[in-house]
């Protein structure tokens, strides 16, 4: 079952602050979203070739469904495992302020958990399976991002294009748990396959994200982990502005590159004056190297679906 992403819309302002004043942007109604995930655990791709792992995820994805609600929404979050599962699992959203006890206990096989919360701050922030132990959940793949855009549309400029890049680490055996506290990883990806949107490295990957020159291209990252950090560069071009934590309020302008740790997100603004490609990367190039590298290409005739709507994660 796909993800629910049903919008109720429910007005919580005041009679004062629903009053738009002559010249005045009005603030966006804040909503309740409901939002209901099942954890699923099944063998999925890790590589272009179609090569099979033993995952464990949320709506049978790596990463799971991008989640997105606006500054002040209301969160009503409901865990479904399936029945079929082995193992209990939970999730830990980084956007919300509950109590880690109750919220995000596990949930055996066939059980739900439901919660609920405001999506307080502004920003591209992590979400998890927090079942112990937890490091092999998210080795398997328990992991995704929730963007909470800001409730005033004019406090960062207005993208042309937006993706989300999720760095995660592949681990041989995933059972082997003492191998991933040593960090005896085998692969560092984006979007949980190696070479995915990397035609140079691997002639089999089918996709390459998109943009045309000029275009302000905002990439919603974050790292999964488990262990390593992300020194996060775009190979050939400059980040025109960082959002640390994915805040406007956080802006950092002309970086080269930016460390983003395990459990961590940021946003970046790309634009290219010219045509051709940026390769985005973990600039500690040992991880690089095995699977951590997705290519943009930026051309006039960009393919107008990509960075958009559902092409904001592609798979």
């Amino acid at each position: 079952m796909k993800t629910v992403f049903r919008l109720i819309q429910t007005t919580l302002l005041s009679t004062v602050l629903g009053v738009t004043l002559a010249g005045v942007a009005s603030p966006a109604l804040a909503k309740t979203v409901q939002v209901v995930m099942h954890a699923k655990e099944v063998d999925l791709p890790i590589d272009n070739k179609g090569t099979l792992y033993p995952s464990w995820t949320f709506d049978g994805k790596v990463p799971g469904p991008v989640v997105r609600v606006t500054e002040g929404d209301m969160v009503e979050f409901t865990l479904i495992n399936d029945k079929a599962s082995q193992h209990p699992h939970s999730m830990d959203f980084h956007a919300a302020r509950l109590d880690v006890v109750k919220d995000f206990s596990s949930v055996g096989p066939g059980e739900e958990k439901h919660y609920s919360f405001r999506a307080d701050y502004p920003g591209v922030f992590f979400y998890h399976c927090g079942t112990d132990p937890m490091m092999q959940h998210l080795a398997r793949g328990m992991f995704g991002t929730i963007i909470v855009d800001p409730k005033d549309s004019k406090a960062w400029p207005k993208a042309d294009r937006e993706y989300v890049l999720v760095q995660s680490e592949l681990y041989k055996d995933p059972d082997d748990v003492e191998a991933i506290m040593q960090n005896k990883w085998s692969n560092v990806v984006f979007n949980g396959m190696v070479f995915r949107y990397d035609p140079v490295h691997d002639s089999d990957a089918k996709h390459m994200l998109q943009a045309k020159p000029g275009e302000r291209v905002r990439v919603y990252f974050v790292n999964a982990g488990p262990n390593e950090f992300s020194s996060f560069h775009p190979i050939a071009g400059i980040w025109d502005r960082v959002y640390v934590g994915g805040n406007p309020k956080n802006v950092h302008h002309g970086l080269q590159s930016f460390t983003v740790g395990p459990g961590d997100g940021a946003v970046f603004d790309l634009i290219s004056p010219v045509e051709g490609a940026n390769a985005i990367v973990t600039h500690s190039l040992h991880a690089a190297m095995t699977g951590a590298i997705a290519v943009i290409k930026f051309s006039k005739d960009a393919d107008p679906k990509m960075g958009r709507g559902e092409q904001i994660l592609v798979r």
